[in-house]
């Protein structure tokens, strides 16, 4: 007898199942996330099998009777791949990469394979999006590879972990996931259901057999994986790619990392024969940074444990409509409309009919409020059409009242400062007296924004 076919709705956010269609998610709250998808009923053949196999039980243990090893993590020969794992890749994880297309995802997975192929790993790349002269194109461009590293062009998820089980490779690159299926679901590769059971699939390999899985995902217009949310839950780390496909630099962020810090990044630059690393952020942050001009200044941001300068951009202007504009690229859109409504308020700037345009050059993305000093000093010198020292750095966190707030890791932030030439910082005032014996450091503690203008006087 034939087993009918139903229809079911799934959450996209949080793989919530309902049986009709509804505007609101009940469980997550969303909106309009509710997809229709087909699947296969559970025949009851299968449930008494799964039941029978769900009485063999194992004893829970205490944490005594827990043996603990030294924990191994392989080297990827990535120094900034290896920062943003927390030290290198953990044996048995199961690693998602997201990213928009032609970031190049795949680009610095295949660089991975093949250093780690090198060290003489078993490797199994496998592309369910690309043949495999398409992948030797690529891997001409990048360099020579070890018989070690072996490929694969295979969407089946039961053909997948029987090559796996076979071969018995210590790492493995699925790329992507959107394109796996599992068999047992009948809905189509890249839907909820797919996505879920098929990673659901790869966790149970990666943690059963002790194999290092990394998994390529497709990202949404909104900048998060395509499919559920749930996705991120089940990995064990979680790692974006961020930047402008059409430049030539690229940020890899941790966004989740069991086995490490979840805020560092890494800074890499895609040239013709792959993606290269960028020892010092900083240097190419900076670079062609403008001479004399008003609305720039240099900031110091942290991310993970790797401070980071950077410059950032202002321009206010005279708007010519009744309504101004206001655009923020890199900085969080809000926060600068907050900094402008109290510089506008505490010093009394008027700038409710100017149009103001914020930027953070070289395409990076920071929340972080250690900004907002900078921001602040960067309107100030644009509405006012001053330039600033360049050799000036100034970061702190402003608050509504107009004082300046501290921050965490100061020192580190000067220190960085220091080493690319930079003589003047301004930051709070209650580090002016801690750091004052910096050599070759002149430190300017401010209280509020009001005496940050000073360096305009």
């Amino acid at each position: 007898m034939a087993v009918k076919m139903k229809t079911v709705f799934f959450c996209q956010n949080c793989g919530y199942e309902s049986s009709k269609w509804m505007g609101q998610c009940p469980s997550c709250r969303e909106w309009n996330t509710l997809v229709e998808e087909t699947v296969r009923p559970e025949s009851k053949t299968a449930g008494t099998r799964s039941s029978g196999a769900r009485a063999v039980t194992t004893e829970p243990q205490s944490l005594s009777s827990i043996t603990m090893e030294e924990e191994e993590r392989a080297d990827t020969h990535i120094e900034e791949l290896n920062r943003v794992l927390g030290g290198g890749l953990v044996r048995g994880s199961l690693t998602l990469v997201g990213g928009d297309p032609g970031i190049g995802k795949s680009t610095l997975l295949l660089q991975v394979a093949r250093n780690m192929a090198a060290d003489g790993r078993k490797m199994l790349y496998i592309s369910g999006e690309e043949s495999l002269r398409q992948i030797k194109i690529r891997a001409n461009r990048i360099g020579s590879f070890t018989d070690n590293l072996k490929f694969l062009c295979e969407t089946n998820l039961g053909t997948i972990e029987e090559v796996i089980r076979h071969t018995a490779p210590e790492i493995v690159v699925i790329d992507s996931i959107q394109t796996m299926y599992n068999e047992e679901v009948s809905s189509a590769p890249g839907s909820v259901s797919q996505v879920r059971e098929s990673t659901s699939v790869l966790l149970r390999i990666a943690k059963s057999m002790n194999i290092s899985i990394f998994i390529v995902g497709h990202v949404t217009k909104e900048g998060t994986v395509a499919g559920p949310r749930v996705l991120e839950h089940m990995v064990d780390t979680v790692l974006y790619f961020e930047g402008d496909r059409h430049a030539s630099y690229r940020i890899l962020r941790g966004v989740k990392n069991r086995f490490g810090s979840t805020n560092e990044i890494g800074v890499f630059e895609m040239r013709e024969e792959g993606l290269a690393e960028v020892k010092n952020p900083s240097e190419f942050m900076l670079d062609g940074r403008p001479v004399d001009a008003s609305g720039s200044v240099v900031t110091c941001s942290v991310e993970g444990t790797r401070p980071i300068l950077i410059e950032i951009q202002a321009l206010v202007c005279r708007s010519n409509f009744g309504f101004p504009r206001r655009q923020a690229n890199g900085a969080d859109f809000n926060r600068v409309n907050l900094l402008m409504a109290v510089l506008e308020k505490r010093i009394g700037l008027q700038m409710s009919d100017c149009d103001a345009y914020v930027n953070l050059a070289g395409g990076m993305r920071l929340a972080e409020p250690a900004l907002d000093l900078g921001i602040c000093l960067a309107i100030i010198s644009s509405f006012k059409n001053r330039p600033i020292d360049p050799q000036v750095v100034a970061f702190g966190e402003v608050g509504l009242s107009g004082e300046v707030r501290s921050v965490s890791m100061t020192e580190n932030r000067v220190m960085e400062a220091g080493k690319l030439g930079f003589t003047t910082c301004i930051l709070p005032k209650v580090y002016e007296s801690r750091l004052k014996n910096i050599e070759g450091m002149r430190i300017i503690g401010v209280r509020s924004v009001q005496d940050a203008m000073q360096i305009f006087s």
